[in-house]
């Protein structure tokens, strides 16, 4: 009984709060965003456009599946939640619209230049309004953190 009561604790205290992984998706984009800027390479521009639009559908998802409908109960939130989704409906219509199409040019680039700014504005937002809102209730991050976990790495398993 010890053995497994220390093996929760070892695992649980592995756990990231759901806001940190959240955060640390968020920079991963992001990074991957200004490599795309800076490359001259239409094989490295497809490549990192594909695990962005792998990353940012695995982030909707867990986002969509768990965080957002624990942050609106919470909050009762009738507004800041659904503005969330429909940006993230903008978003994903950029993804269909670039996602394992090869670079041809003006209106791939500018596509992808617009589903980044989309994504610096949602993340800029989530960052200043809904993630301090949400540490402010009663949910418990680190719980929303391991579930979401578990989810993002079944959607990377099944090659979201």
């Amino acid at each position: 009984m010890a053995t497994a009561s220390k093996k929760t604790a070892i695992s649980s205290s592995k756990v990231q709060d759901a806001i940190a992984l959240l955060k640390a998706d968020h920079k991963k984009v992001s990074g991957l965003f200004e490599e795309f800027e800076k490359s001259r390479s239409a094989s490295r521009k497809k490549k990192l456009v594909d695990q962005i639009c792998m990353e940012l559908t695995v982030h909707t998802e867990i986002e969509e599946e768990i965080f957002y409908p624990a942050v609106k109960a919470a909050l009762k939130d009738k507004e800041m939640v659904p503005e969330a989704n429909v940006e993230h409906a903008s978003i994903k219509d950029l993804i269909t619209q670039v996602k394992g199409v090869e670079p041809d040019g003006e209106m791939y680039n500018a596509r992808v230049k617009v589903m980044s700014e989309f994504v610096k504005h949602h993340v800029k937002e989530e960052h200043t309004e809904m993630f301090p809102k949400a540490k402010k209730t009663r949910l418990d991050m680190k719980e929303l953190g391991a579930r979401m976990a578990s989810r993002k790495a079944e959607l990377l398993a099944a090659g979201a």
